[in-house]
């Protein structure tokens, strides 16, 4: 699930990453919103969901280190 890379980044540098995924996912929702076709909406859907994965993924680690 995690990394040891993600595991020892300081609890700034991940929250710092956690926003740019945030703003990552605003910017692609954007995009989608002004695409059009169905390809590209496809490709954007799809990048989405990666990004949602990876900020689900570094939430559960911060959360996982606050708790210690």
């Amino acid at each position: 699930m995690s990394n040891s890379y993600e595991d020892s980044l300081p609890l700034d540098a991940l929250n710092e990453r956690i926003a740019i995924l945030e703003d990552n996912i605003r910017q692609l929702i954007e995009q989608a919103a002004a695409a059009s076709g169905e390809q590209n909406e496809s490709r954007i859907a799809d990048r989405i969901s990666q990004q949602n994965d990876e900020l689900d993924r570094l939430i559960k680690i911060r959360d996982s280190r606050q708790k210690k």
